[in-house]
């Protein structure tokens, strides 16, 4: 009987700590796929910039705005997570500027390149979004798993901690 109990306690204890190490594996993957859309997003932003300088030269300073934003999300990639979303926040809201902008240029508006562009960024930003809340779905989860016996206790002796959302 006791041979069975310790089985039965090293089998809880392993299935445990694979569902632990499952689960963080969920999350460096989801915020893995927020990175690779974060980079496409920035990598369609100078085409966009190029085409709305053509039609709207005078508007620099939201060009600039735009360019900037852009420049800082990047270099907040590296940073904490809490960064990185107050920078993509900060380049939501040049890029809404942007296309404001743009509602004034019916050339531009209508503006083939620009249409494609505004499209894949519109395309990029749900893929973003949903990305966000895959990933906070698996912190979630994570979380509570990590916060709930008995896996509360091979957390902390293993070293899982809690992890942050992307707000």
């Amino acid at each position: 009987v006791a041979i069975v109990v310790v089985v039965v306690l090293v089998l809880v204890v392993i299935a445990t700590y694979n569902g632990l190490v499952r689960t963080r594996n969920r999350i460096d993957n989801a915020q893995s796929q927020i990175e690779v859309q974060l980079k496409r997003r920035h990598d369609l932003i100078p085409n966009l910039v190029e085409t709305v300088k053509g039609y709207a030269a005078h508007e620099r300073q939201t060009l600039e705005a735009v360019t900037a934003a852009r420049t800082h999300a990047i270099d907040a990639s590296s940073g904490s997570l809490a960064d990185q979303a107050a920078a993509e926040n900060v380049l939501s809201g040049a890029l809404k500027s942007l296309f404001a902008v743009a509602e004034a240029y019916p050339d531009l508006k209508a503006n083939a390149n620009f249409l494609a562009l505004q499209e894949e960024l519109t395309s990029t930003e749900d893929r973003i979004a949903y990305a966000r809340q895959f990933f906070n779905d698996s912190v979630l989860s994570y979380n509570t798993r990590i916060q709930t016996f008995p896996a509360n206790l091979l957390a902390g002796m293993f070293g899982f901690t809690a992890r942050e959302y992307f707000d």
